[in-house]
């Protein structure tokens, strides 16, 4: 199966939304086809709502933007996709309509993806051409926010195209869960479903309104569901003897009539339930305005989860660890002078990087270049595992200069020259320019090796310290950077 540079989208609508935002923020093209013309501004206008929440995601460095694109030829958009994501209606025949007409004109070795919630692969792959590289792909609305994507293959599908999809879903971002066996509604679904019944059933037996079921989860399971699954917290529950004393204790309530397996009649007095109900809970919030609320905490969870290393917070953690791998990697591939300084980040200023004067605040000067000695760190082989054998380099001291203003959407790029090393510190200066080649700003560093466990400064290991010494070497013969050494101070 190929590389995914292109993604194509097979139906648009709000879970082909959340796919292009997602995969257009992560430098992937996008072909949106869609037989509706209209639904163009439509698409266009979901990418840019769902930007704000997706910048503020990570803070690692990102390649490239992707380009988005739209055509109402599915055909054209199978024939130059490197991956198609199926996101039309669930309706089981016009599903296999589509999806057999778009196999015979995309490439056999192009993953073909279907976002369906509840229809089994098999099923939709009966009159494709190359029905093995069909999958079902299902993700989670917002797409661009949630991890989950359910993997599932149906009697024909092969192991190449399972684990292509995993490689992609996982480079933007995404925790990629394989589903054993095709099952009508997958893993997840069914869950919610049973969850789902029950709440028809309560709010039409006059046992609780809609608010109130919100609550009972709001506060309670979904705070824990967050980090750990139903499972893995009734296991807890069963105290040092886990889900063994669980099901011991609890087991018997399995018999007790509290569930209703089947759902109740929708009348039309049940769904004005329902629809005051949440109507009432939205308290005259428009949908966007619920969407932009939903999405904020969605990013805050995952960023509190990252520091823990956990659930969606894992995912999140694993992805900038790629980002910034990527970064140093485009860095490193460069063919610049050796003996110049090294241009080790190019980048974009982004919406959020903006202050009320309309200009980079200041914080961003200083992510910037941090992410500019990150990707040093990387080409000398400061990297995780250098971190997790208790060694990290320290920021002492830093200076910022400001020369010009940078604004929203300039290309940016930083070149770093090492100005001073000695086995335990290293003295860097980097300059930031916009892409005009304008300087913008500059910034010299003084970082300090660390023995983390003993809390003290250390000598850097010879492989580490032998690749910084050749960079320095390289860059002894550089007329050394106005303003380094500089110190704060008004003129007399």
């Amino acid at each position: 199966m190929r590389q995914v540079k292109t993604l194509g989208l097979l139906g648009t609508g709000v879970i082909g939304g959340g796919w292009a935002a997602r995969a257009l923020h992560f430098g992937i093209d996008v072909i949106a086809a869609d037989v509706k013309p209209e639904m163009e501004s439509w698409i266009r206008g979901a990418v840019a709502n769902a930007e704000p929440a997706l910048a503020r995601l990570t803070s690692a460095p990102l390649p490239p933007k992707g380009k988005l694109s739209f055509t109402t030829d599915l055909n054209a958009m199978a024939a130059k996709a490197d991956f198609i994501q199926e996101n039309i209606p669930e309706q089981i025949e016009l599903k296999q309509r589509v999806l057999a007409q778009v196999s015979r004109h995309a490439p056999a070795d192009v993953v073909i993806a279907s976002s369906t919630s509840g229809i089994m692969p098999s099923d939709l792959q009966r009159d494709m051409v190359a029905p093995e590289r069909l999958i079902v792909g299902h993700p989670f609305n917002p797409v661009y926010l949630l991890p989950l994507v359910e993997l599932v293959g149906g009697k024909q599908t092969s192991d190449a195209a399972i684990e292509a999809a995993r490689r992609f879903y996982t480079y933007i971002g995404m925790h990629a869960l394989k589903v054993r066996k095709e099952i009508p509604g997958h893993l997840t679904d069914r869950l919610q479903e049973a969850l789902w019944r029950e709440i028809l059933h309560m709010v039409n037996d006059g046992i609780a309104t809609t608010g109130e079921l919100d609550e009972s989860i709001i506060y309670g399971p979904g705070l824990r569901w967050a980090a750990m699954g139903t499972n893995q917290i009734y296991h807890l529950a069963g105290g040092e003897a886990g889900m063994r004393h669980m099901l011991a204790q609890f087991g018997p309530c399995l018999k007790w009539p509290w569930t209703k397996l089947e759902a109740p009649e929708l009348t039309d007095s049940l769904i004005d339930k329902m629809v005051e109900g949440t109507s009432a809970t939205a308290d005259g919030r428009s949908i966007r305005e619920l969407e932009r609320l939903r999405d904020d905490y969605l990013v805050a969870i995952q960023q509190v989860l990252r520091q823990f290393d956990i659930g969606a917070g894992g995912t999140l953690k694993a992805l900038e660890t790629r980002l910034f791998n990527d970064a140093a990697a485009r860095g490193a591939s460069r063919k610049d002078d050796p003996a110049a300084p090294l241009r080790l980040l190019e980048s974009e200023v982004r919406a959020e990087w903006i202050d009320y004067n309309g200009h980079m605040t200041d914080s961003r000067y200083l992510q910037v270049f941090g992410d500019a000695s990150d990707a040093l760190w990387r080409r000398a082989g400061i990297d995780e595992a250098y971190r997790a054998a208790g060694r990290a380099l320290y920021t002492v001291e830093t200076h910022i200069n400001y020369a010009a203003e940078v604004r929203q959407a300039d290309s940016i790029y930083v070149t770093t020259q090492v100005i001073g090393l000695d086995v335990k510190r290293l003295n860097v200066f980097h300059r930031l320019h916009r892409g005009d080649g304008v300087l913008a700003a500059t910034a010299e560093q003084m970082f300090v090796n660390v023995d983390t466990k003993a809390k003290k400064s250390a000598p850097m290991p010879p492989l580490v310290y032998g690749k910084l010494e050749a960079i320095a070497k390289a860059h002894a013969g550089l007329p050394r950077p106005a303003g380094a050494g500089r110190a704060i101070g008004m003129g007399r």
